[in-house]
């Protein structure tokens, strides 16, 4: 492979802006899960329900992601992506401002809105503004927040709340996003809408319904310790017929709201599997971990969250490294060592219990952001250099 050429200026540019807008995306799927013990306390409710602060957000994204292929296409990437911020500001705005559990959740779920489509409609802006040749270094810049984010979250949280109102975990994204929002109008390359798109209004009102179920069900799973209750096998079997339902309407309809005729390329199918995986492996790992210190350990919200930066500092170690070889010798030459790595670091956490050393769980995250580093952006520019939106 050629030697990848050096970034212009105007996509340095364009990845600031992309970066900051999401970082506040990705930083919000785990900043609060620090906070849900003080929520609780707060909002005089249990966690099961305090929960649904974070939850209530997934279920946003889930249900607007979807849309945002469309939504490019329609209207233009840059303006989706200015309304995507609007949304954003708006809802971690009166996120702070909430004044009970209900109207936090409500809240939580217009933010969710917004920031379920920052990071896809950004990667696409980055997508078309650098091209193929130079995916992987492009990955690696507007990578820092998708893998940084989830975990510098509980950091920051546990600073945030050890130290002043849970509320600043909100109002800290509104100064970010309306920078982010200035910068955005200013540097993001304008682009075109094509009112020729149609909207899949059918493909839509079975994949958003469906992957709401889905998420909605999972989560019944972890209040109720397990698959337990109708309304956990219910929203998972409605939540998998209408996602079965929508693959084969994608696979036959001529503009479909996502087109899953992709996933007969081998590649594409492979490392879109492979970035699921990974995935889940490190937001899981972001929800449970400051939970256990708090709970278990009777930590504070400042050392849980604390707690969670050895993962920080070593993807940020083996991130650009594994970009630049990605480009230069392809996915395959770091991917599968990044799993081995990763699988290494994250076996070590099937063996804990309350007395855990706590130098060998820093150890043992620090092994994990190795392999985090060195896996997901390879594997997510392998996606990318298939289709470029």
């Amino acid at each position: 492979m050629p030697k990848p050429t050096r970034l212009e200026p105007e996509i340095i540019q364009v990845g600031v802006v992309i970066v900051l807008g999401a970082i506040m995306s990705i930083l919000d799927t785990t900043i609060v899960a620090v906070a849900l013990h003080t929520l609780s306390h707060d909002f005089r409710v249990d966690v099961s329900t305090i929960q649904w602060v974070t939850t209530g957000y997934l279920l946003a994204l889930a249900v607007v992601i979807p849309v945002s292929g469309w939504a490019i296409h329609r209207i233009g990437a840059k303006t989706v992506y200015m309304i995507s911020l609007g949304f954003f500001i708006t809802g971690s705005a009166m996120s702070g401002l909430a004044w009970s559990a209900t109207s936090l959740i409500l809240f939580r779920v217009l933010q969710g809105l917004g920031g379920g489509m920052i990071l896809p409609v950004g990667q696409s802006i980055m997508a078309r503004t650098a091209g193929p040749q130079r995916m992987g270094q492009v990955m690696g810049i507007i990578g820092v927040p998708q893998l940084l984010g989830p975990i510098l979250g509980p950091v920051i949280g546990g600073v945030i709340i050890s130290n002043t109102s849970w509320r600043w975990i909100f109002f800290v994204n509104v100064p970010i996003g309306l920078v982010a929002l200035v910068l955005a109008r200013r540097f993001l390359p304008a682009t075109s809408g094509d009112r020729g798109h149609r909207f899949d209004l059918l493909g839509f009102m079975l994949l958003s319904p469906g992957l709401a179920f889905i998420v909605y069900g999972l989560a019944e799973v972890g209040s109720r310790g397990g698959f337990h209750g109708a309304a956990v096998y219910d929203s998972l079997v409605v939540g998998l017929v209408l996602s079965g339902l929508f693959v084969f309407r994608s696979l036959r309809a001529p503009e479909p709201l996502i087109d899953m005729r992709l996933f007969r390329d081998r590649t594409f199918s492979l490392a879109s599997t492979g970035i699921f995986l990974v995935g889940a492996t490190l937001y899981g790992t972001m929800f449970l971990l400051p939970l256990y210190y708090q709970i278990v350990r009777g930590d504070s919200a400042w050392l849980a969250g604390l707690m969670m930066a050895p993962q920080g500092l070593g993807a940020a170690m083996s991130m650009r490294f594994g970009g630049l070889m990605a480009d230069r010798r392809g996915p395959r030459s770091v991917v599968p060592y990044g799993v081995v790595v990763l699988a290494l670091g994250t076996f070590f956490y099937t063996q804990v219990t309350a007395t855990s050393n706590y130098w060998l769980l820093g150890i043992a995250l620090f092994i994990r952001g190795l392999g985090m580093g060195a896996t997901m952006m390879p594997t997510f520019a392998a996606v990318k250099s298939q289709r470029v939106v």
